[in-house]
């Protein structure tokens, strides 16, 4: 299929793109369409690499050289490659697209989460956390930190939201994740499934995150929980134990996706001293 130039930014081949400002795209209820929007070169191919199926490019023209491979395999695909001049994607999408490339994307299907933590160890809870950039970062850090899987609840903001992905760098690609519910009820599963469940909260019994590293447990599921609010009542109920950060300087808490980093950081799996993954200290 050949490229196609765009130059009406209302031209119903390109649809997909109308209007992606975050108040239009939460307008549209994106996920209800059965696809996402990929935003910038590395972000595209992350999904590309994922197995994710395109359904048609969008892209000024000079993208049409360094994405080339993309575009000869759009072309042996039959996906639609649209190029535009940034006055027209502008136009179109509602924004300035200076990553110059955006790509429609089919959603994949959602596993079960017991099928997804099957073989997990550590995986991450995400209880109504709404901020699509706070989701966006946390992926970044289960990619980066070593997180087996993220289940999210029904309230919880969407990973494949265009900002979430962007903030994520397209790492919400390489985590497995998918929904869990009804929550907090399937904490219970989890339980079931070997996992303890350990809420980050304040709350009068919680245990200190030392403490929690000290005594390392075979299969740990952390739930976090949106900054205000925090976890709901239930939710620490159905836990098997709470914990917080021990803090200093007056401060009670930290954002949710730094908090998420920490935690990660704290509970990583640790080579025995001489492993192959020990580098020696210089």
């Amino acid at each position: 299929m050949p490229v196609i130039e765009i130059t009406d930014p209302r031209d119903v081949r390109v649809r997909d793109y109308f209007d992606l400002t975050d108040v239009a795209l939460r307008r549209r209820l994106e996920p209800e369409g059965g696809l996402y929007l990929a935003e910038s070169e590395k972000v595209i191919r992350r999904a590309l690499g994922a197995g994710h199926r395109p359904r048609s490019y969008l892209m000024g023209r000079r993208w049409l050289t360094d994405l080339s491979d993309v575009v000869a395999a759009a072309d042996r695909d039959g996906v639609p490659v649209y190029v535009a001049e940034a006055s027209v994607i502008e136009a179109m999408t509602g924004f300035h697209l200076h990553r110059g490339a955006l790509a429609s994307m089919h959603r994949p299907a959602l596993p079960s989460y017991l099928d997804l933590v099957e073989h997990a160890r550590r995986v991450l809870v995400l209880e109504d956390i709404v901020d699509h950039t706070n989701v966006g970062a946390i992926f970044r850090s289960a990619a980066a930190l070593g997180a087996d899987a993220v289940l999210v609840t029904p309230r919880c903001a969407d990973p494949l939201y265009r900002r979430s992905v962007r903030v994520s760098m397209g790492t919400v690609f390489q985590v497995p994740w998918t929904r869990i519910e009804p929550w907090p009820a399937a904490a219970e599963s989890l339980r079931q499934q070997g996992f303890s469940v350990a809420s980050l909260a304040l709350s009068a019994d919680a245990v200190s995150l030392d403490e929690l590293v000290a005594h390392p447990v075979e299969r740990l599921a952390m739930v976090l929980g949106t900054e205000g609010d925090g976890l709901s009542r239930r939710t620490l109920e159905a836990s098997d134990l709470v914990v917080k950060i021990p803090m200093a300087g007056g401060v009670d808490s930290l954002n949710v996706a730094a908090a998420t980093a920490l935690v990660l950081w704290a509970t990583r799996p640790v080579t025995p001293p001489g492993g192959v993954d020990s580098p020696a200290l210089h």
